[in-house]
């Protein structure tokens, strides 16, 4: 296992303006094959989707190919991979088509813990809401919390992977097995988790799983994965000429070929790139990049961690036993959007907020606040991280 981080970061042109990015949870840099791949799409024929013009042809080859990518990196059917404007889209749609399954009085499961965009949808959709409470202590979302809001009229449960505000990640196959055992789906936002470690749909349990891929290096859209088996039973609205099949019944309009060509070639690059010696299968050169992110992630996360625990003043919120790269930070005499501004200004990116973990945010009693976020990204180095906690040791002393 191998994670060469000047190799990788010489893909990414943006690094070359010189700014240490710890914003990689609302958003990554894209490398230059991304970008690429991008503009070759759009470079080519490119028409309606089918079989006879060399523009049609293109466009199927484009949308199948990033199917089976994002199958490959899901561990998912390439016929359960939709694709949308967003995961917040995506969601939306499908808690409206799922919620004409339901009848008045059944109940849905949402988390303090999660994204405005994984308890919004499900609280608009006319079914009862049971509230799962995380720690503000110490940052835990358990299943016992699940199970005491579960009930026989609970009939889908949305839960996070990964906080994108202080990082959790809580035991989603023990909660999607919870569920399952009340007869619910498990509807899970893994727009964060995704971006920092190796998803199996079925080995998380998993009903449903959205993510999107700019938070992976790729384009601005979201994906959907669930078993086709499953979205055959869902009946969305669509236009009346568009087709049936699975999973385009859910695909409205033209889809966006030139950024599911950049997600191809993101997923392409996490297999290729973040352990270059990794061989065999797109999937299993995925588990071994994987693998490498994570360990070089642990390394910058203890000094960063290190690091904070050296400042006084700082109340780092960010504490589960498992969690990702990400912690979120609140002063005892400082805004923390003075400390965004005071960063940035010293090429240091390091944004403040709730980032619309706006639960979340005043159930740690920050309000809509929130704090100063820093997540990690494949790109970033031990010099980025020195830098931060300079720039906040001199801040502090202001």
């Amino acid at each position: 296992m191998t994670y060469d981080i000047a190799a990788l970061r010489s893909h990414f042109p943006a690094l070359a303006a010189g700014t240490a990015h710890f914003d990689g949870p609302g958003g990554t840099q894209t490398p230059e094959p991304v970008i690429r791949a991008v503009a070759d799409a759009l470079a080519q024929p490119l028409s309606n989707r089918g079989r006879i013009t060399l523009g049609e042809r293109n466009a199927e080859g484009i949308v199948s190919g990033a199917r089976r990518a994002m199958a490959d990196l899901l561990a998912a059917d390439p016929a359960g991979i939709v694709f949308g404007r967003s995961a917040t889209q995506l969601t939306y749609d499908f808690s409206r088509t799922l919620a004409r399954t339901w009848s008045p009085g059944d109940e849905v499961v949402v988390t303090r813990l999660d994204h405005d965009a994984n308890i919004r949808p499900w609280i608009q959709s006319g079914a009862t809401v049971r509230w799962a409470e995380f720690d503000p202590g110490t940052g835990e979302l358990t299943v016992d919390a699940i199970r005491a809001v579960l009930s026989r009229r609970t009939r889908l449960v949305a839960v996070t992977a990964a906080s994108n505000l202080i990082g959790t990640r809580p035991d989603i196959p023990a909660i999607a097995r919870a569920a399952h055992e009340a007869g619910a789906l498990v509807y899970v936002d893994g727009v964060h988790h995704a971006a920092h470690s190796l998803v199996d749909l079925e080995a998380l349990g998993a009903d449903f799983f959205v993510c999107s891929p700019y938070k992976f290096l790729g384009p601005h859209h979201g994906v959907l994965a669930a078993r086709p088996e499953l979205l055959e039973t869902l009946r969305p609205d669509k236009l009346l000429p568009s087709t049936d099949a699975v999973p385009e019944r859910f695909e409205l309009g033209t889809l966006p070929y030139e950024f599911l060509a950049g997600t191809a070639a993101a997923v392409d690059f996490l297999a290729e790139r973040l352990d270059a010696t990794a061989t065999g299968s797109r999937r299993e050169r995925l588990a071994a990049g994987f693998a490498a992110l994570e360990a070089h992630e642990h390394v910058l996360r203890a000094r960063i961690d290190e690091g904070l625990a050296a400042l006084d003043g700082v109340t780092v919120h960010s504490r589960a036993a498992d969690r990702t790269p990400t912690v979120l930070l609140t002063f005892e005499r400082h805004s923390t959007a003075d400390a965004y501004a005071f960063l940035a200004e010293r090429g240091v990116q390091a944004p403040a907020g709730s980032f619309y973990a706006v639960e979340a945010s005043r159930h740690l009693g920050l309000g809509d606040s929130g704090g100063l976020r820093v997540g990690l990204a494949p790109y970033n180095d031990l010099e980025d991280v020195d830098r931060l906690l300079t720039g906040l040791t001199d801040f502090l002393k202001g």
